[in-house]
């Protein structure tokens, strides 16, 4: 089906150099990429000039759809304000659209009422840096149980109470919306999905982890594709971004052959 839009988020590749990641994703028809700031040796993190990484997505043909990501965004501090400030000036930089934000996902500040008062703070903090640099925020609730911030309802509802859904859009993410449990989705607010799988039968879905999360194929636990067509029916009409976190995709030699793969598969179910 024509309609899905495939990204790829460095993570499918993170043995790959920037180029040869952009290079990948060309090879496979995707214009839209996420580059990543927790990658040792590569873009960002090796001091890659943002300029350079532009200059590189225009020359593949390619739009960075992001920076993933902003961890710990709603534990805003001063070094988390700095932090901000640096990824959101070379998110402008580099020409990406959007910044991620990651919530705490340590076991600490879950209590509901100091949640939603540190997910407003940030939120509210964040707003006049990305405004004033053209850049969304997308928001990404974790399914894990220890997450600060799980559900995409009380993401969207802060988003609201701001008055702030030109700045923030939510990252659905099919694994954590699968851990989460929650039903809701937010097609109009949402500004990307994350897919990934889980095709371990062993693994029960309070122990699902990163690990487990491969590119999908039939033995998906997460009902991706379900997932991809009540979004799409919904008027959902964004990037669908493989971000796979298993060791064993990380380690496969034909990269792009499995990626073509997982792609014609969603395509022919959704």
């Amino acid at each position: 089906m024509s309609s899905i839009r495939f990204a790829l988020n460095h993570m499918c590749t993170p043995a790959l150099s920037l180029e040869s990641f952009f290079a990948a994703a060309k090879s496979l028809g995707i214009d839209s990429v996420e580059i990543r700031n927790d990658l040792a040796g590569n873009a960002i993190l090796d001091g890659t000039p943002a300029t350079a990484v532009k200059e590189l997505a225009a020359r593949y043909g390619l739009t960075i759809i992001s920076i993933n990501a902003l961890q710990r965004f709603n534990e805003w501090n001063e070094a988390r304000a700095k932090e901000a400030a640096e990824l959101i000036g070379y998110a402008r930089d580099c020409g990406a659209k959007a910044l991620v934000l990651v919530p705490v996902n340590d076991g600490s500040g879950r209590e509901p009422e100091v949640r939603k008062q540190n997910l407003v703070t940030a939120l509210t903090a964040l707003k006049p840096m990305l405004d004033a640099a053209g850049i969304i925020g997308l928001v990404e609730p974790l399914g894990f149980e220890i997450c600060s911030l799980r559900s995409k309802t009380e993401a969207a509802a802060a988003i609201e109470k701001l008055g702030a859904q030109t700045t923030f859009r939510l990252v659905h993410d099919t694994f954590h919306h699968h851990l989460a449990g929650e039903a809701a989705t937010f097609p109009d607010l949402t500004g990307l999905v994350h897919i990934s799988g889980v095709s371990d039968a062993a693994v029960s879905v309070s122990d699902m982890r990163d690990p487990h999360r491969v590119l999908v194929d039939a033995n998906d636990r997460l009902d991706n594709a379900g997932q991809m067509r009540a979004l799409l029916s919904a008027g959902y009409a964004g990037p669908f971004s493989f971000e796979p976190f298993a060791p064993e995709v990380h380690a496969l030699k034909k990269p792009v052959e499995a990626l073509k793969e997982s792609m014609n598969f969603l395509r022919s179910k959704v």
